[in-house]
């Protein structure tokens, strides 16, 4: 096991978004000097007054003390240039998701960094390999993909590239361990771990929505109430921002080749078409702010066919990740509890529903429909005939 980067070394952080502010701020705490790069000041500003009060109501809280916030602040630098990058021993990017423009930014990166220096992207969708292309050392390149917030989110997805060195990985994924998050070793596949696995939560209470079966707030009650999850498809949906959540999914589609299990929503491109946004715009599935949320029908028996519907159809993706092996099994569960909050690992899950239960589910919904979209995933017909283990 290799030892993680020296708390003294200098990181480098491009994009001074919420997610390039969340990361530059778990750096500082670690201990590590922090150069902060955004090439808009404005951003900059904004990056700087935001975490401000963040930390400031940290203080207020007596969760830290204000001679912390001040070394922690001091630790960050934001700036405009990346010449000061020349001494960073990582550099991690966190700017829009354009494969273009993420090349064009390690291109140049490539020529001021030091040789040993770690690059790497958070990007939650793009192919690393493609990112890569534009490095003459790939070997030091490779995906670190925090989740939303970063300082509180503990998961973190590791990808390498196909070109990645077995030492970069190791002393990437040692650094992140060290810093206190939970890592995740995933293939360079569209989504990697949790934005491939968790596309059923939202494409199947869309599906149900659509149908007529129930409505937005009684899909929400029943995988909240009897699923046991912290937010429904659609209350979560809204939260993200529509734009955001269409997108992923139609990235993830586009990538695996138009594969039916991940075709989009026309309802939710509606809302998007309309600017329908959800909490940032004012609207969405729900209205904001409101003091009157709409009814959900809480029948019991409707309230349970929905959340196991979703629930096995989420259960069927976990072991497509596994049996690609995009991730193991122990990986992809851990990916769901830490990176979405899932109230239990999803093949655990199966193992306690049952798994020959989740099959007859699957089953049921193949026969039914006819379609691809619910085919059940050779491993756990494997699991249940055969007795496989996951």
């Amino acid at each position: 096991m290799s030892d993680p980067i020296d708390s003294s070394a200098t990181l480098g952080i491009v994009g001074a978004g919420t997610m390039g502010t969340g990361i530059a701020q778990i750096a500082a705490a670690n201990g590590h000097q922090v150069h902060l790069y955004d090439a808009y000041p404005e951003q900059l500003a904004t990056s700087e007054a935001g975490l401000r009060q963040i930390l400031a109501k940290q203080v207020e809280k007596g969760r830290m003390t204000q001679q912390q916030m001040d070394t922690l602040l001091g630790r960050i630098n934001w700036t405009d240039h990346t010449l000061s990058f020349s001494k960073c021993s990582l550099v991690i990017e966190a700017i829009v998701e354009n494969l273009d423009i993420k090349k064009d930014q390690f291109a140049r990166l490539e020529a001021i960094v030091p040789k040993d220096c770690i690059l790497a992207t958070n990007t939650s969708s793009l192919s690393i390999a493609s990112i890569s292309s534009a490095l003459k050392r790939p070997d030091r390149f490779l995906g670190i993909h925090f989740f939303n917030p970063a300082p509180l989110m503990k998961l973190v997805e590791i990808i390498p590239g196909i070109a990645t060195s077995a030492e970069t990985v190791q002393k990437a994924r040692t650094q992140i361990d060290a810093w206190g998050k939970v890592t995740v070793l995933a293939k360079d596949t569209p989504g990697f771990i949790v934005n491939r696995v968790a596309r059923p939560f939202y494409g199947e209470a869309l599906r149900i929505y659509e149908e007529g079966i129930a409505d937005a707030p009684t899909i929400d009650w029943a995988m909240k109430t009897i699923g046991g999850f912290r937010m429904g498809p659609f209350e979560l949906m809204d939260l993200i921002g529509h734009d955001v959540n269409y997108a992923v999914t139609e990235t993830v589609f586009r990538n695996f080749y138009y594969d039916p299990r991940f075709r989009p929503s026309f309802t939710q491109k509606r809302l998007v078409e309309a600017g329908w946004l959800g909490r940032k715009s004012g609207r969405g599935f729900y209205d904001y702010p409101t003091e009157n949320p709409p009814e959900p029908l809480t029948d019991e028996g409707l309230g349970r066919e929905i959340f196991e519907r979703i629930l096995a159809m989420l259960i069927n993706e976990a072991f497509d990740a596994v049996f690609m092996n995009i991730a193991s099994r122990k990986e992809v569960d851990l990916a769901m509890l830490f990176g979405v909050n899932y109230p239990k690992g999803l093949i655990d899950w199966a193992e306690e529903w049952g798994f020959a239960q989740v099959l007859a589910r699957l089953e049921h919904l193949n026969a039914l429909y006819g379609e691809d979209r619910y085919r059940v995933n050779p491993l756990l017909r494997r699991v249940v005939h055969n007795g496989d283990s996951v």
